[in-house]
């Protein structure tokens, strides 16, 4: 930096295809501080280092930034880039700030040049980290593979017309993808290169007459690369998207998703070309799922289902007589997952958190934080499985034995908003913002918030994380359409004490249409018990009374046939009305 007179240099959480789980090669946050969580920002001047990171991480960042030379930045809103402004302040007017810009949204990019211009700040592209990372992991050439149409429900071909179709609508001639689930959707591909994500690394331009999918060459068979040219997508070498980027043609027009496609490659695209920036047509098309991806993710909720239940038995019979621990219950978790049939493997790291560090929303156990559950308190458990025909995310919080008024009182409140949450009516056009103010009402009414936002998106066989709908605080104008699934997910956290949340994932449905509207509801996907032993009925009205009890019969009924008899007893036990 004093080298080449750069005053602060910006280490994101991100790779060229502003990744949220990343390949190893790119985890450069938990290189240069030790860092592990999934989302922060490094800031290094001549005299300070901090990682901006948000309230998910205070207690994890507080303990592996010890020592290190980083200091941590709480930062007041979740994502936001509030570093920019502090750096506007530290630094003089004329300063340089470097960061590798394939690490930085176009998006991102622009709010930064934007941002420090008006100091006369200057931004440039610099790694600093290669030159003095030893061992650094190479990018991953793992096999891909091809699913075929009858699994996926809809065709290469046909994916592509729908968003060229878009592109027509965008007056653009060319589409540049990045951001490695849409490509995933688009070329019924699937891969192992990221950890939880079944993607590829791996770019994709798009014309009215061509597409070109760039990825390492030894990943796909002859006979695969065959049958994806004969859906009219040429193949490539991953490195080759530098070149073609450049070579697209003058007085053409681009489409980019500024928030999914990295700051130094929408540079190469020459000067003459009118670049549009829009979300990806990929990413609104994938979020509505075809009636083979819902049937198909139908399936492997009942296959997670069994798996669960087999955990909560196994957890019940065990608790008090043989030592369990968060690390051992997540991977005897994973044992009864990985017993299913098409099971892939987890698709995010599973959150196991007894009593206080269930108040850790995105706490992860580890070797040093392992703690012993006992039969007392809560036990907060939130996991999901990829399966070769769909994706899980359940949230269960377990009552171990002896509870407190304060812990009954939070879980009853937690299950109601989740209850409202899942069982709500409302008109075409409604958003994801009105969602998670119906979900926190009941937390609202006593005086009780939570700091995530209340679900998210989820793809098929793909990204547990998935846009472009979201039920958070945010007006992100994005309606909740037909076919989407999302996560229905409230919580309440006392620090030092407990965590609660509860989660099933919903897909929109049709409810009925009149003379105000067409009115839509959730069909709810996940097939679970819900535990009632610490419920208190008269804070839960009747109608929440009477989908508690409906939900849970249900559960019983599908998951019966694939259970043994001690199993099925368990469950009808579990699963008995209130």
């Amino acid at each position: 930096m004093k080298a080449d007179r750069v005053d602060a240099y910006i280490i994101p959480s991100a790779d060229p295809h502003i990744s949220e789980y990343l390949p190893k090669h790119y985890k450069c946050i938990p290189f240069a501080s030790g860092f592990t969580g999934s989302a922060g920002t490094l800031v290094i001047t001549h005299d300070f280092a901090g990682l901006w990171t948000d309230f998910r991480y205070f207690e994890q960042a507080g303990e592996q930034l010890n020592d290190s030379g980083f200091e941590l930045v709480k930062q007041k809103i979740q994502h936001a880039p509030e570093y920019i402004q502090w750096l506007n302040q530290k630094l003089d007017k004329g300063a340089v700030v470097a960061t590798d810009e394939k690490l930085l949204s176009v998006l991102l990019g622009d709010l930064l040049t934007q941002q420090l211009s008006a100091k006369g700040i200057s931004l440039q592209s610099k790694d600093y980290l290669s030159p003095i990372w030893e061992n650094r992991p190479e990018l991953p050439e793992n096999k891909a593979f091809l699913i075929d149409e009858e699994q996926a429900g809809q065709s290469v071909s046909s994916k592509l017309a729908a968003v060229r179709a878009e592109l027509l609508n965008h007056q653009a001639d060319y589409h540049f993808v990045s951001s490695l689930d849409d490509i995933a959707w688009l070329f019924n591909i699937r891969g192992t290169d990221v950890s939880f994500n079944p993607v590829v690394l791996s770019f994709a331009l798009i014309s009215h007459d061509h597409a070109t999918l760039f990825i390492h060459p030894g990943k796909l068979t002859e006979e695969e690369k065959l049958a994806l040219l004969k859906s009219g997508t040429e193949v490539l070498p991953y490195e080759e998207i530098e070149r073609a980027l450049k070579q697209i043609p003058a007085n053409v027009s681009v489409l980019i998703d500024p928030k999914r496609n990295c700051y130094a490659y929408a540079k190469l695209i020459p000067a003459s070309v009118r670049i549009i920036k829009e979300l990806n047509p990929s990413t609104s098309l994938k979020a509505v799922k075809n009636e083979v991806e819902l049937s198909n993710t139908r399936e492997a909720m009942l296959k997670d289902g069994v798996a669960i239940t087999r955990f909560l038995k196994w957890l019940e019979d065990n608790i008090g007589k043989t030592k369990v621990t968060e690390l051992s219950a997540a991977a005897e978790l994973r044992k009864y997952r990985a017993e299913q049939d098409g099971f892939i493997g987890d698709s995010f790291n599973t959150i196991s958190a007894y009593k206080a560090h269930g108040a850790l929303p995105h706490y992860a156990p580890s070797a040093e934080s392992d703690t012993e559950v006992k039969a007392e308190s809560l036990f907060l458990v939130d996991s999901g499985g990829q399966y070769f025909y769909g994706t899980t995310d359940i949230t269960r919080t377990i009552p171990m034995g002896e509870t407190t008024a304060q812990e009954r009182k939070d879980y009853t409140l937690v299950l109601k908003g989740m209850i409202e949450g899942c069982s709500a009516i409302f008109p075409k056009g409604t958003c994801g913002y009105q969602i998670d103010a119906i979900t926190r009402k009941p937390l609202w009414d006593h005086a009780i918030n939570y700091g995530h936002g209340t679900g998210h998106g989820v793809g098929y066989f793909l990204n547990v994380h998935e846009g472009p709908q979201v039920f958070n605080p945010t007006n992100t104008p994005v309606p909740v359409e037909l076919g989407m699934i999302t996560s229905v997910e409230p919580g309440v956290y006392r620090p030092g004490r407990h965590g609660i949340r509860i989660e099933n994932l919903v897909t929109t449905i049709a409810i009925q249409e009149n003379e105000f509207n067409e009115f839509y509801g959730f069909e709810t996907l996940t097939i679970a018990p819900i535990s009632t032993s610490i419920v208190i009925k008269d804070l839960l009205e009747k109608a929440q009374v009477d989908w508690l009890n409906a939900y849970n019969t249900s559960v019983f009924e599908k998951l019966s046939p694939a259970l043994n008899d001690e199993e099925r007893q368990w469950l009808k036990e579990a699963t008995k009305a209130i």
